[in-house]
């Protein structure tokens, strides 16, 4: 089962310094990454900027279309309005079919704001508890939601090619 992981940073380059703990862990096989990405919201500006990274070592499994889209729902569409809004929804509902639902959103809309980053992990065959507890040493806060292998089907079904 996939696993849809944000952890949020106090500074605007926490999420990108934790790449390497995030490397070293896929490296030791704690965790199997699948696919990633990050965001990073510098202190003065007006909204956050993303990085999609793939696995790390390649192409992810979800791509730049599933990413740009959780990042709009989350950061851009309720600064753009209801007209936008309306044109994603088909595609806003099969991220909540898919097990990343309005909770989850507004979760990480509320928690990253300016002079904050979180980075977006979508692993499986962790170890949970050693994982977690090395991303808490470097202060990083975690918001979750695991998907199902029919929610991870309908995910790649929906954003790949």
């Amino acid at each position: 089962m996939a696993t849809l992981t944000v952890w949020k940073f106090d500074t605007s380059d926490g999420a990108r310094n934790a790449l390497d703990l995030l490397q070293k862990l896929q490296e030791q096989q704690l965790i199997t990454i699948r696919d990633t990405a990050y965001v990073y919201w510098e202190a003065d500006a007006k909204r956050p900027k993303t990085k999609e990274l793939g696995k790390l070592t390649g192409a992810g499994a979800l791509g730049g279309a599933f990413w740009g889209l959780l990042f709009g729902l989350i950061f851009f569409i309720p600064v753009l309005g209801a007209a936008i809004g309306a044109g994603v929804g088909a595609l806003a509902g099969s991220l909540s079919r898919a097990g990343i639902d309005d909770d989850f959103v507004q979760d990480v809309r509320e928690s990253v704001t300016p002079g904050t980053s979180a980075l977006f992990v979508m692993s499986e065959n962790a170890v949970v508890d050693r994982v977690a507890d090395q991303f808490k040493q470097t202060g990083a806060t975690l918001i979750t939601t695991n998907l199902s292998t029919e929610q991870e089907k309908l995910l790649k079904e929906t954003f790949t090619s």
